[in-house]
């Protein structure tokens, strides 16, 4: 085999690593960060598809259709994850050698970094029928960070992904009962992710690969919302899956004996892979004058993340193994006076990974999160909102099969056996809107 094939393969087994894009965000499954909201994160994300103003543009671009006025929200949440990734009997299998434990820190504490993300939308009223709209989120932003001598170091030490969703939309309403509405989602992605490479002897330090990579992608969400009675708000809206392309680099370093000539940077290496779909349906229940009743159903299409691929010079796709999920919702808004109101949900998260599937750089797991919220209009136009939310994540196998120099005589197999455990979170939001 020859030295630049042999160097094609260990890359394909190496850059696995770019699976960080699945990996386990705070509040949402996988890696869909939802806080785009406050009024929304106080009541667990319960109503947003059938509510009304730019603070729920993300969730459905007919919620500025037939806005009595414009309006515009801006919003800040603190994401603070605990938990813990532990190894329980994690083997490693150099060629010519019999498996052995991985060594190193057996319990990494707090991998997943604490988060700051901010949201804003505006929604222009035109007239009584036409309305227009821009919403500026970030849903697929996170960063972990494993120590240098984690048992999971094979798999990641540094994450970091930044994702911006500028959203352009424009809504409709041809009646009173309806409005309809459509939004380009333009995101700009940016990924750096690292981990390190066994040498073939145990005896020697591990090298390290660093995988940086960006781009600019488009999709598209559509919505409807219906007004049936002063009573009851439905609202119903998709959004599609994006098929992203980062072009960057891939740096190898820190490799000995028959691998030194795998060191060294590669650039213009491309990987793509796609967001999942989401299909929304929510309703409000105005029950009087001071209390509303919130139900969302959220599906999410994450089969669509089913492989990452690699152009060259690696051409390998990655398997995901996703599963659809999905999310349910339920809250109340409670009007105590008529400038101050009160909120509150739970919701029931389902996670896309899978058991046998899962690893330390995808530390996810179906979740329920318990919320609290409250809004204060010190204007008739302007009203300050904030919120909190408890998030208990299940405990997870990590479990998935890794390897690296696939095909050579240098293959080695890492069989990963470990535990999320104890992970929780507590996100705090605060924010305004403003109507014109």
């Amino acid at each position: 085999m020859t030295i630049s094939n042999l160097r094609r393969i260990a890359l394909a087994g190496a850059a696995s690593t770019i699976a960080l894009l699945g990996a386990g965000a705070a509040d949402a499954s996988a890696f869909y960060l939802q806080e785009q909201s406050v009024v929304a994160a106080g009541r667990a994300f319960s109503g947003e598809a059938a509510d009304q103003g730019a603070q729920s543009l993300w969730w459905n671009p007919a919620a500025i259709a037939g806005n009595e006025k414009s309006t515009a929200y801006l919003g800040f949440s603190a994401i603070m994850p605990k938990g813990k990734v532990r190894n329980v009997g994690t083997i490693i299998a150099r060629p010519g050698q019999a498996p052995a434990p991985v060594g190193g820190n057996q319990v990494s504490v707090d991998p997943l970094n604490k988060g700051y993300l901010p949201s804003g939308a505006v929604g222009w009223k035109i007239n009584d029928q036409w309305s227009v709209g821009l919403a500026l989120t970030a849903p697929y932003s996170f960063a972990t960070n494993y120590e240098n001598n984690s048992w999971a170091r094979y798999t990641a030490d540094k994450t970091k992904l930044t994702t911006i969703d500028l959203q352009p939309t424009i809504a409709f309403a041809p009646s009173p009962l309806i409005g309809i509405g459509v939004g380009l989602n333009i995101e700009r992605s940016k990924a750096s992710l690292s981990n390190s490479l066994p040498n073939l002897s145990p005896l020697l330090p591990d090298g390290h690969q660093t995988l940086r990579g960006k781009g600019w992608d488009f999709g598209w969400s559509a919505g409807v919302q219906i007004h049936p009675s002063e009573i009851i708000d439905l609202g119903f809206s998709y959004k599609s899956s994006v098929k992203h392309k980062l072009k960057g680099s891939i740096t190898t370093a820190g490799l000995l004996g028959p691998l030194v000539g795998q060191n060294g940077r590669i650039e213009d290496i491309t990987a793509s892979f796609r967001t999942p779909w989401q299909a929304m349906a929510s309703a409000r229940i105005h029950v009087s004058d001071q209390l509303t009743l919130n139900g969302q159903v959220v599906r999410a299409g994450w089969k669509k993340f089913d492989a990452i691929r690699l152009g060259a010079p690696v051409n390998a796709a990655l398997d995901q193994n996703y599963k659809n999920s999905w999310s349910v919702a339920g809250g109340v808004d409670y009007a105590v006076t008529p400038q101050w109101t009160m909120r509150g949900g739970v919701q029931w998260d389902q996670t896309p990974t899978q058991d046998g599937s899962r690893d330390a750089r995808v530390p996810d797991a179906s979740r329920i999160n318990f919320a609290l919220g409250t809004s204060y209009a010190i204007t008739e136009s302007i009203t300050l909102d904030a919120a909190a939310n408890y998030v208990d994540f299940k405990n997870a196998s990590i479990d998935r099969l890794g390897g690296f120099y696939v095909g050579t005589p240098a293959q080695t197999i890492i069989r990963p056996d470990g535990r999320l455990t104890g992970a929780h979170a507590i996100v705090l939001a605060v924010g305004g809107r403003m109507s014109f």
